[in-house]
């Protein structure tokens, strides 16, 4: 019997919830699912939801939905974020994510979204759909008696350094989208976050298995009043032998718009009397943590790994939203086996940063797949690297140099959020 891949309807969705949690190994009861699928209903586009279907149960999954993805230089383009993706064990090797991936991408480039998103749980799968890795997360655990900071000084420690106040989820859910925003309009490789998103980051209207512990919230204000940070943490309880306590802050989220406010908000979590440990959570390669620290050593690296994947579909638009650190021109031979981004494309790089990109029939100076267009597009990999992995091929001399000054960012992409 042939396997039915098509997008789902509000009956399907119960079985499609099923075929999700048994793809990620989640095993959930009747109730469970009948509950999600009833919590869930009113935020799913069936019309990006698609299902594999065999002898009427779901067999895979695959959702999309409209996302932001900020770009080098502070722009946004319009980006079509994919999750949800599962093929349960007993139809593995059918070409089920083939077809599901193929339509929903011939599906946003009509649309006339930019670029397509994912976090890639296994890195081999996604390269051949023309993803790329485009921003890394790196996590830190801090010893914190070896930092060095002084337990006994107040953070902040005066009207100047702002003021920093333990409040609720529904605080957070005032203040925080406007600091999130500020932030997205610099962080290139952050997305946006609608209300939904802060619902359920808070504890509100939650939907699926799982139970929700409360955090505590942290939020920086400036000397003006103004909130410009933000840092979720929660605590274990753990004690030694001789009865002193070496808990353990895990911190889920930190936002912040400046510097200060950075600084502020991790001295305070390393303040907070019997945390003797923090786990940072999902940072930027190049965050500023462990030099924010008397002794950067204190901060040491638990997790270094791919997070952010991007795909490009319109290499104009994409091309054209980013900035760029040098001027130059580059005629790149772009190859892309679904067709969606395949060309000769002609960019040209002024000196203020602003590009203007163009089909051509040129001679390419660089060819590349899509999916190392996609690794390149948000500023953080080397075309000199990757020209060195064989990865780009330079066909004028000299042009491997141009790019490498063209598209490196000066901070590395980061995305804070998982989706």
């Amino acid at each position: 019997m042939a396997l039915d891949v098509r997008t789902i309807t509000a009956a399907d969705f119960p079985d499609w919830i099923r075929a999700k949690h048994t793809g990620f190994l989640r095993p959930t009861t009747a109730e469970e699912v009948d509950e999600e699928a009833r919590g869930r209903l009113p935020y799913i586009d069936f019309a990006r939801t698609q299902g594999a279907f065999d002898g009427g149960r779901c067999v895979a999954t695959y959702r999309s939905f409209a996302q932001e993805l900020t770009v080098v230089g502070g722009a946004a383009v319009a980006a079509d974020a994919v999750s949800n993706v599962t093929v349960s064990p007993t139809h593995r090797r059918r070409g089920l994510l083939q077809r599901m991936m193929s339509t929903d991408l011939a599906a946003a480039k009509e649309r006339g979204e930019v670029v397509s998103t994912l976090i890639a749980a296994e890195y081999p799968i996604y390269g051949r759909f023309g993803y790329g890795p485009a921003a890394w997360t790196t996590e830190w655990e801090i010893d914190v008696p070896r930092s060095g900071l002084d337990p006994h000084r107040p953070v902040p420690s005066g009207p100047e350094d702002g003021r920093i106040e333990l409040v609720d989820g529904a605080t957070v859910r005032k203040l925080g989208p406007a600091i999130h925003e500020r932030l997205r309009a610099r962080q290139h490789g952050a997305i946006d976050r609608d209300a939904r998103w802060w619902e359920a980051n808070t504890g509100e209207n939650l939907v699926g298995p799982g139970s929700w512990k409360e955090p505590f919230y942290a939020i920086h204000s400036d000397a003006d009043g103004v909130p410009d940070g933000l840092l979720v943490y929660r605590a274990d309880s753990r004690w030694s032998d001789a009865k002193q306590p070496l808990n353990t802050a895990t911190v889920p989220g930190m936002i912040a718009t400046t510097p200060a406010a950075e600084r502020a908000l991790w001295h305070y979590l390393c303040s907070v009397d019997w945390i003797t440990t923090v786990r940072a959570g999902n940072r930027a390669p190049d965050d500023l943590l462990p030099l924010l620290l008397p002794d950067p050593r204190a901060a040491r690296v638990v997790t270094q790994a791919d997070y952010l994947w991007v795909r490009v579909l319109d290499v104009v638009r994409a091309l054209e939203a980013r900035t760029y650190a040098v001027p130059g021109t580059l005629v790149l031979d772009v190859h892309d086996g679904a067709g969606l981004a395949a060309g000769r494309y002609r960019l040209e790089a002024d000196a203020s940063g602003a590009a203007a990109c163009a089909p051509t029939t040129d001679d390419a100076d660089l060819a590349l797949d899509v999916r190392e267009l996609g690794t390149l597009y948000l500023g953080d990999e080397s075309p000199v690297r990757l020209a060195a992995l064989g990865r780009i091929e330079e066909r004028a001399p000299g042009a491997v140099a141009v790019a490498e000054g063209m598209f490196r960012a000066a901070r590395r992409a980061w995305c804070p959020d998982m989706f």
